[in-house]
């Protein structure tokens, strides 16, 4: 199955200098936790309400802080044309849970997640792509902090 028919199109996308504030309402607004930051019809990032916690707020910056700079930067994606098992093993070997998803002409047309892999008839890809996702975050917060 390609990826053209699992992800979702109905995808909101953040402009770099819009605030943080702003990129939080329309997470708030989509009931979604990532956003795309597209300039000049290119996809340049995308922004987490992880992000906004971590790379602004925890370092004293107020909601005024431009996307662009918390955004990540260095995007991972895929392409419509993949093939959903191949992307559900990059998604597990990155750790990360959806990708932007761009057509031949690196223009973004949406977003495939893990749970839109496991709605599609790929639910097995998703299923180990979330172990192994979940077994390395278990290692990793394992391996310096005792929790009390």
């Amino acid at each position: 199955m390609r990826v053209a028919e699992a992800m979702t199109r109905d995808v909101r996308i953040a402009n770099p200098d819009e605030s943080i504030v702003e990129a939080a309402k329309m997470m708030a607004d989509c009931d979604c936790g990532v956003l795309p930051v597209g300039e000049n019809d290119r996809l340049v990032g995308m922004i987490t309400d992880r992000d906004i916690v971590v790379r602004a707020l925890a370092q004293g910056k107020t909601g005024d802080t431009r996307i662009r700079d918390v955004m990540s930067s260095d995007v991972k994606y895929c392409l419509e044309e993949d093939d959903v098992d191949d992307v559900a093993r990059n998604m597990s070997d990155l750790q990360i849970r959806r990708l932007p998803v761009l057509d031949k002409n690196k223009r973004l047309t949406g977003i495939v997640s893990l749970g839109d892999i496991a709605s599609s008839d790929q639910a097995q890809s998703a299923a180990q792509a979330l172990h192994g996702i979940s077994e390395q975050s278990t290692q990793h917060s394992s391996s310096g902090h005792k929790l009390h």
